[in-house]
């Protein structure tokens, strides 16, 4: 009998292995799709209208965040002829609000606010604020995105335009990662470049489009916030990007990924860090994508490499199968990191890719141990994507 169980770990990992490269070359189609729509769009763009809508940018801010002002400063030098920029904070003795008067200092020519939120709405804290920024907004059209995104100067442009089509409803952006020259943060930054848009890209493809948003740029209509229940009908979700998107999406509207990727600049996290806030991203996606999150043991093509390297003996065609293994994941890294993400910062931390894949192995096995998260110094219980406060960490 144990002669027989351990007989199966060979072929086991051999199924591993297949699932993994079947997904890898499935993120190297799409990646592929994604850089041929951008090279359409960019052969485009002289056909873009002329004049876009005004837009409200809303940025909800807690505390500060690595380089935050050269972020908040590039949403001020935007090509774009009116738009103007709502901060809101929930402490009026937040230290970003000095950030923002800084900001409007240097561009007095910006329509540029600053709303203290009094009221806590629910327990994302975030969504919160936007329901009690929303009605300082004077325009119909929104951009919500993280306070760390950087952008470049047509951002706005490029974003906002595909609104002008009513079969859209949504435009959200992947994002690459600028280390801190800490482990954690570069851990971090390798995960963003070669393993969530990654599953971004492959989402979009197998579903027909996206379903959901991404915190680093959600742009869309007043009116179909309002067909959905407003801001204040996700405040008890952690995964609010995902789930602003997804409600969009219900409408029976397009939720598109735009040629634009954007910019974070990453904390510095210790390795104690890096894995809270893992484990935080994983047991969100965990409540909101359960089927695919639980999937993901199919796709971890390095530890099921191992995996038949070991429970072979490491005979000569197990680390064939490593080596396959590994030039697909290496493949996909770079594909979509590099070409995709334009991460310049990829292939010095390209080393640290098994390490990576490893930990997030780790992180989803740990994500099914429990179903509470910290976040931003406060811990929640997750039950069903919705947040319960539990206490301070």
């Amino acid at each position: 009998m144990i002669h027989t169980t351990v007989s199966i770990f060979p072929w086991l990992g051999i199924l591993g292995c297949v699932s993994s490269s079947v997904y890898y070359l499935i993120c190297l189609c799409s990646a592929a799709v994604f850089l041929r729509e951008r090279q359409e769009v960019e052969g485009a763009r002289h056909t873009q209208p002329l004049s876009l809508p005004p837009v409200s940018i809303l940025k909800p801010l807690k505390g500060t965040d690595p380089d935050v002002y050269e972020s908040f400063r590039s949403h001020c030098l935007q090509d774009y002829s009116q738009y103007e920029i709502i901060f809101g904070v929930s402490d009026p003795g937040d230290h970003a609000i000095a950030s923002v008067q800084q900001l409007q200092r240097e561009f007095p020519e910006r329509m540029i606010r600053l709303v203290v939120c009094p009221n806590q709405l629910g327990p994302n804290v975030k969504v919160s604020n936007l329901e009690q920024m929303l009605p300082v907004a004077r325009y119909q059209h929104l951009l919500v995105n993280d306070s760390d995104i950087r952008v470049e100067k047509d951002y706005l442009r490029r974003v906002i335009a595909p609104l002008a089509d009513e079969r859209v409803g949504m435009v959200t952006c992947l994002y690459r990662g600028v280390a801190a020259p800490t482990f954690g943060s570069q851990l971090e930054s390798l995960g963003i470049g070669t393993d969530f848009c990654a599953g971004v890209l492959v989402a979009r493809q197998l579903e027909g489009g996206l379903r959901f948003g991404l915190g680093s740029t959600l742009a869309f209509r007043r009116t179909d916030l309002e067909r959905i229940g407003g801001f204040r009908s996700i405040v008890d979700f952690l995964a609010d990007d995902y789930e602003l998107g997804r409600r969009i999406a219900n409408l029976g509207l397009q939720v598109l990924l735009s040629d634009v990727v954007v910019e974070t600049h990453l904390p510095a996290y210790d390795l104690r860090g890096f894995l809270a806030h893992q484990l935080r991203w994983a047991r969100g996606v965990r409540d909101s994508r359960a089927g695919g999150y639980i999937g993901l043991v199919s796709t971890y093509g390095l530890m099921w490499a191992l995996l038949t390297v070991i429970s072979s003996g490491a005979v000569v065609w197990s680390w064939a199968v490593l080596g396959a293994t590994a030039l697909l994941r290496l493949a996909v890294a770079i594909i979509v990191g590099k070409s995709a993400l334009e991460d310049r910062g990829l292939l010095r931390n390209l080393w640290l890719l098994p390490i990576r894949d490893l930990v997030a192995v780790g992180v989803w096995i740990a994500s099914f141990a429990g179903h509470t998260v910290t976040w931003r110094g406060d811990r929640f219980l997750l039950k069903n994507g919705r947040l319960t406060r539990i206490g301070q960490s």
